[in-house]
């Protein structure tokens, strides 16, 4: 059994030094209380009145027992790891509610269709340290690197459009993935960023964002989702496609000056085949580390004083007093 803050023990001595040093109550003070209670003896008083000291201060003894959170280390725990740290960058701009992404033989938005295959791509990421950016007007770490890759499908499941803006700053989401994977220099630092339109907003233009990743290490894998299908219009006008504003160039250019790929998905096979890609460029690295994990049980010493603190109020006058008024 170890202590996590045994320094938590330095307060032990405060209701003495509380006592002695703050200056006697003013004559004439009183508590009011909502009933009467009736006082009893001196004798008796004093008798008590040591009772209740010694369990206040048993009380008070387990209350700083349980700040300092005592611990009871399980037998170590091998963890496989692969050594990478992946960040997942997301557009949730307001083009990717456009439906135009054929999934399980219906038509969804891209945005739901990309929830559904970076979820499970993300899902299986066991070992990989992973965290997930949300980037639309502005750029926004949604879930720091972390080998619970579980919490991040969660928190993309969870996700909207329209949650970081209506525009698009894909050069303020590669600086903020950067920032967070230069923080991992033991680690192969890998973005996955995917998008369906231009650059419209932030800081930093997407071009200068990606030299700043190579120079720190990261390589970054670009999608651009949307479908390419040419549209019929009235009078049996081709139109543009829904997402004519695509910049492949520029996603071309980002993931070739990093070391990474672009990938095109006009549908969620496509999209599918894009991460399936990213698996085998990346391959996995075994490794493993040991877990020691730590029990905490702080919860009985706590649970333990408020009962000691019930048994201080005065029940007898309160059931007295109680009973009386009625």
């Amino acid at each position: 059994m170890t202590f996590a803050w045994p320094w938590m023990f330095l307060l032990l001595p405060l209701p003495w030094l509380v006592w002695k040093l703050l200056p006697p109550a003013a004559p004439g003070a009183a508590l009011r209380l909502p009933q009467q209670v009736k006082l009893t003896n001196a004798a008796p008083g004093i008798r008590v009145s040591r009772w209740r000291l010694a369990v206040a201060c048993i009380a008070w003894l387990l209350l700083v027992g349980a700040a300092a959170r005592p611990q009871q280390t399980a037998p170590p725990q091998a963890m496989h790891h692969t050594g990478r740290a992946l960040m997942l960058a997301v557009d949730c701009s307001g083009s990717m509610a456009i439906e135009d992404m054929r999934f399980t033989a219906a038509t969804v938005s891209r945005f739901a269709a990309v929830k559904a295959i970076a979820g499970r791509f993300v899902a299986q990421r066991s070992g990989d340290d992973v965290g997930l950016i949300l980037f639309g007007t502005h750029a926004y770490l949604l879930t720091p690197m972390t080998f619970d890759v579980d919490t991040v499908a969660r928190q993309l499941d969870g996700a909207a459009i329209g949650l970081a803006g209506r525009e698009t700053a894909i050069g303020d989401a590669i600086v903020l993935a950067a920032k967070h994977l230069a923080a991992l220099p033991a680690r192969a630092r890998v973005l996955v960023l995917l998008t369906d339109g231009v650059n419209t907003a932030g800081n930093v233009m997407p071009l200068d964002a990606a030299k700043l990743a190579k120079a720190a290490g990261v390589r970054i894998y670009t999608i651009g989702v949307g479908s390419d299908a040419q549209v019929v219009g009235a009078f049996g006008m081709q139109l543009a496609a829904p997402d004519s504003e695509l910049d492949v160039g520029t996603l071309t250019r980002i993931a070739r000056e990093t070391g990474g790929r672009f990938f095109r998905a006009a549908d969620a096979d496509e999209l599918a085949a894009a991460y399936h890609a990213i698996d085998a460029l990346e391959p996995l690295a075994d490794g493993k580390s040991l877990l020691r994990p730590h029990q905490e049980w702080y919860p009985w010493p706590l649970a333990l004083a408020l009962l000691l603190g019930c048994m201080l109020l005065p029940w007898r006058s309160l059931l007295t007093g109680g009973m009386a008024s009625a």
